[in-house]
């Protein structure tokens, strides 16, 4: 779906229909549900003969802005929003997948990601098979004939790898399968992944699209047919996003594109600086040069988003006495936020996987990864300076 305006304008003016007390700024409908004028009315709603809000566990005018944002930002067609971000994650999957498919993932993906597909869907008989994700060639031997969905994230939680979403996309068309993509860390502003063959974008809104750390929330935009099964699977199940989560949200992505950039620029500046430190093993950001994805973070993205990772020299010890001499920056496990964040993966998002698990997908113990903020980045570099000793 091509727009004829631009991103930062539909973020801006993609509103609900004024009222009749003709608001400039979309109000909050904080209802949980919808009156119908006649009983004919009630039973062509309930008959989905009509468009129209039913109850807010459904649709709510307040989500409806939200989802619409979204769908322009991404090029979709629809989609739903939820509660959280895993929310999003697991009805995505729960609403197109029977016991016994099967899923190709990507073996970098968030912690809870991995718990679900490897302690939660095989009590449904529905299996996972991983890929390494500088082996691309290699997803072709994964498929099988109950294989159903492609799964991956770019760039990865907390790694910031990146994959080519062109390629699986051909893969996933080739095969006729589900092409799902976690556009979290880019957020649509920096990439959009339908442009390269994704079926469905998942996002936790809770990070970029919130930005300020406030409240919970979680997208999945795509094709009408596969959104239409996500949503007659979530209205029975009760996932959705409140309307005071999807109002906040809403005014949030009006102002995505500035936050995103100043993100962009804070995280490369840091990433630059770190590579050069005496003190620092390695540095991972899309858009430094070094990056071994380098030419495909490039292609896909407008710029390499929010979030750096490297390793403290000197291992685990080295780690916790940086983590503890952190000043200005947070410690906390949440990323996209105005503050900056400092997180340790191996003993936070990432401590439900086997240290093997975690070292297979580039995880080490003393591995730091960092929400870059809007702060001035002179003051974010002082405080990992300081730290550092």
């Amino acid at each position: 779906m091509k727009n004829e305006r631009k991103f930062e304008t539909e973020a801006i003016r993609t509103q609900l229909e004024r009222t009749q007390f003709l608001e400039h700024s979309t109000p909050l409908y904080l209802t949980s549900s919808f009156v119908f004028e006649n009983a004919e009315d009630m039973r062509a709603s309930f008959a989905e003969e009509k468009e129209r809000n039913i109850y807010s566990r459904y649709s709510n005018p307040n989500s409806s802005e939200f989802i619409d944002k979204v769908c322009k930002m991404e090029g979709a067609e629809n989609g739903f929003a939820f509660a959280s971000g895993m929310a999003a994650v697991f009805s995505t999957f729960a609403a197109l997948l029977e016991s016994g498919d099967h899923i190709v993932s990507a073996k970098s993906i968030f912690g809870s990601t991995h718990t679900l597909f490897t302690q939660f869907f095989p009590k449904w008989n529905i299996g996972t098979s991983y890929f390494d994700i500088n082996n691309l060639e290699a997803v072709e031997e994964l498929i099988t004939p109950n294989t159903k969905i492609v799964y991956a994230e770019s760039p990865t939680n907390p790694g910031v790898d990146v994959l080519d979403l062109e390629i699986l996309g051909n893969i996933a068309k080739k095969h006729n399968l589900i092409f799902i993509i976690d556009n979290c860390f880019a957020s649509p502003y920096l990439q959009q992944p339908i442009n390269f063959g994704a079926d469905l974008v998942i996002h936790s809104g809770t990070k970029l699209m919130d930005g300020q750390g406030r409240v919970l929330a979680g997208i999945t935009v795509g094709s009408n047919e596969l959104i239409d099964k996500i949503y007659r699977f979530s209205r029975i199940t009760g996932p959705s996003l409140s309307p005071f989560n999807a109002w906040v949200l809403s005014k949030s992505l009006e102002t995505l594109a500035l936050r995103v950039d100043r993100h962009c620029s804070n995280a490369l500046q840091l990433a630059t600086y770190l590579e050069s430190h005496k003190k620092i093993d390695w540095v991972k950001y899309p858009f430094l040069k070094s990056h071994p994805k380098y030419e495909i973070a490039k292609k896909q993205m407008k710029a390499g988003g929010c979030v750096v990772a490297f390793e403290v020299k000197g291992g685990l010890e080295a780690g916790k006495k940086f983590f503890d001499a952190i000043k200005l920056l947070s410690l906390s496990a949440n990323l996209g936020d105005s503050r900056s964040i400092v997180t340790h993966p191996a003993s936070t998002t990432h401590s439900k996987l086997t240290k093997e698990e975690r070292k297979s997908v580039g995880i080490s113990d003393g591995m730091v990864r960092v929400s870059v903020g809007l702060e001035h980045i002179d003051d974010i570099i002082a405080d990992i300076e300081q730290a550092l000793g």
